[in-house]
């Protein structure tokens, strides 16, 4: 059912609401990730290549396992981590072997990273040259160490919060790379009208929709 003029308005004026309210907070955020330090992007991507169709608790939750049994330094068996009923990962044979690929070429990525480059750049290089990273989980990785300028995470709760306010007309089923800039160019637009910028925007959505500020 679509929203009505009225429904966006209200919606809109609660979000404005929500961002006065927690703007302190999502600010503070958004400064955790910029100073986060180059020694941890290993395993703030190993993260963002777990999110996929599983909970950002549970995958918070298996790379906390994988880093204390010492993933980016050991040659262990790493399927087993992922499987654990604790902290379920679904796809966990396909996202062991993404991991896999990722740590053998994680000097190249980490050379990448240190190298000048525009976000939107830096996003195409990744997307290309590391298995199991789509645009939004690229995106998601550049947001969490602070290199994500002008770029959007369109996951579940962003797409919906995007239908509900008219920004987009649906969510589609799955999102080519032509979409999702697209979509993402659509958010930009809508932030800049309401006058709240992108990466805070981003925060209000999802906290609106979960209830938390999380990475």
């Amino acid at each position: 059912m679509k929203s009505t003029s009225r429904d966006k308005t209200k919606l809109l004026d609660e979000l404005e609401h929500h961002y006065l309210t927690h703007k302190e907070a999502i600010r503070v955020r958004l400064s955790e990730f910029q100073s986060v330090p180059p020694s941890e992007y290993f395993y703030e991507l190993t993260y963002c290549l777990l999110t996929p169709q599983s909970s950002a608790a549970h995958a918070e939750q298996a790379v906390a396992q994988l880093r204390a049994a010492g993933f980016r330094s050991h040659p262990i068996d790493i399927e087993p981590i992922l499987r654990r009923k604790e902290h379920y990962i679904r796809f966990h044979r396909t996202k062991t072997r993404h991991l896999l690929h990722m740590k053998e070429q994680f000097s190249i990525i980490a050379q990448k990273l240190s190298e000048p480059a525009s976000a939107f750049d830096l996003r195409q290089w990744l997307v290309m040259h590391i298995i199991g990273l789509g645009y939004k989980e690229a995106t998601h990785f550049l947001r969490n160490i602070g290199k994500n300028d002008g770029l959007a995470i369109l996951d579940r709760h962003i797409l919906r919060m995007l239908e509900l306010l008219g920004v987009v007309d649906s969510i589609p089923n799955s999102i080519s790379k032509k979409q999702y800039l697209e979509i993402e160019q659509r958010f930009k637009i809508f932030s800049n009208n309401v006058g709240i910028g992108l990466d805070e925007l981003d925060l209000v959505f999802w906290s609106k929709s979960t209830g938390e500020i999380r990475k």
